[in-house]
């Protein structure tokens, strides 16, 4: 992007009729080359002057339009940018640097298929330009288009084979669509093409598939390199933590939930976490600490639920399906939900309310191999 904010141009070729114009050219044309020196030594404001000495000139001057939205978009002040590349493509509807300015603003304002659209239209005069085809493969990408994403980075690879910006993407995009094992193999080619230089995003990506592909030694190999680059980086230490999750080593996990917790003390999906691996390990007490703070932040389905198991476990059946019963209707797809609360009533002796809830749940549509198989074994007891 910095090549295209701080592009130098030179101010379009005037025929002067009279020597005053040889003046005006001359003078556009010094404070043309200081605005673009100005944004690439990073003194906006400085070239923000320059520029608009230009227009108090010659008002339609597309260099100057596009060197202030430069300028805009380079402070992230997105809306003030488009309009200025968009007075520049009202005058010259083909420039480039108008062009990618406008489409970086609005993949920015996260407005992808606009960004997609002026993409396309810078193009058609330059098909070839890597940088631009990955930004259109982006931009797919988030308006979850995978067909043309895909078609898209294999074209920028077709050009640049290691392009490592459109295996990244490509990456991304399989994992978002959640193929994790082409995922998986297309960022071990990025991490083939690091050397020495890993990125630990990269490291992170690749434990995150193993996690997905539920091959959790696997994936704690690569959280725990990317740990010794960075050993408070939050996502090492979720995969981690998730990993022993994973194996039912919860009393593993709690070290790394808490490492988190002491960046993110307020982070209720962690809190949640802990309160399930202390619970699972059996400090109750503390298990139910790390509940109510993340009931204190706000109302946590899981948090609930974790406190229900407790009463549970402990014998306080009705309690339990008091916490229980509200969270069907929170989360009517969780079929752990209704499993919990079918086993307090059959605690309770309630056989028929047990079997009620778990049809409840069949009614939802979804399948469960569990819910079904106690279901059919309650109705046949």
């Amino acid at each position: 992007m910095d090549d295209f904010l701080g592009q130098m141009v030179e101010p379009e070729a005037l025929t002067p009729t009279d020597p005053s114009q040889f003046e005006k050219i001359e003078e556009i044309t010094m404070l043309s080359r200081d605005g673009y020196r100005l944004v690439k030594e990073d003194k906006i404001d400085e070239a923000i002057n320059a520029f608009a000495k230009i227009l108090a000139i010659e008002p339609a001057n597309s260099y100057a339009l596009v060197g202030l939205g430069n300028c805009e978009r380079k402070k992230g002040h997105y809306k003030e940018a488009l309009n200025y590349y968009s007075q520049c493509i009202e005058y010259s509807p083909e420039n480039n640097y108008a062009l990618f300015g406008l489409a970086d603003c609005y993949k920015s304002l996260m407005q992808y298929q606009k960004a997609i659209d002026i993409w396309e239209r810078y193009m058609v005069h330059d098909d070839k330009n890597v940088t631009v085809l990955t930004r259109i493969a982006d931009a797919y990408r988030k308006v979850r288009n995978f067909e043309n994403s895909k078609r898209t980075y294999e074209r920028v690879l077709e050009i640049e084979a290691d392009n490592q910006y459109a295996l990244t993407g490509l990456s991304l995009l399989y994992y978002d669509f959640k193929n994790y094992r082409t995922a998986l193999e297309s960022w071990q080619k990025v991490l083939s093409l690091s050397k020495d230089d890993v990125d630990i995003r990269v490291l992170t990506s690749i434990g995150n598939c193993y996690r997905k592909m539920r091959d959790f030694a696997e994936g704690l190999k690569y959280f725990e390199k990317a740990l010794e680059k960075d050993a408070n980086n939050f996502y090492a230490l979720f995969g981690i933590a998730d990993c022993y999750r994973g194996t039912n080593q919860q009393f593993k996990s709690i070290e790394y939930w808490n490492k988190i917790l002491e960046q993110c003390p307020n982070n209720k999906v962690i809190l949640t976490r802990a309160g399930d691996a202390y619970r699972s390990a059996g400090k109750i007490d503390t298990a139910i600490q790390y509940y109510q703070r993340a009931l204190d932040i706000e109302f946590d389905l899981y948090a609930v639920l974790g406190m229900a198991i407790i009463h549970k476990q402990q014998g306080n059946y009705k309690v339990a399906v008091e916490e229980l019963t509200p969270l069907i209707q929170a989360d009517p797809g969780n079929h752990r939900v209704y499993l919990e609360l079918s086993e307090c009533y059959v605690k309770l002796g309630q056989k028929k309310e047990a079997i009620e809830v778990l049809q409840k749940f069949t009614r939802t549509g979804i399948k469960n191999f569990i819910v079904t198989e106690t279901l059919e074994r309650l109705k046949n007891s």
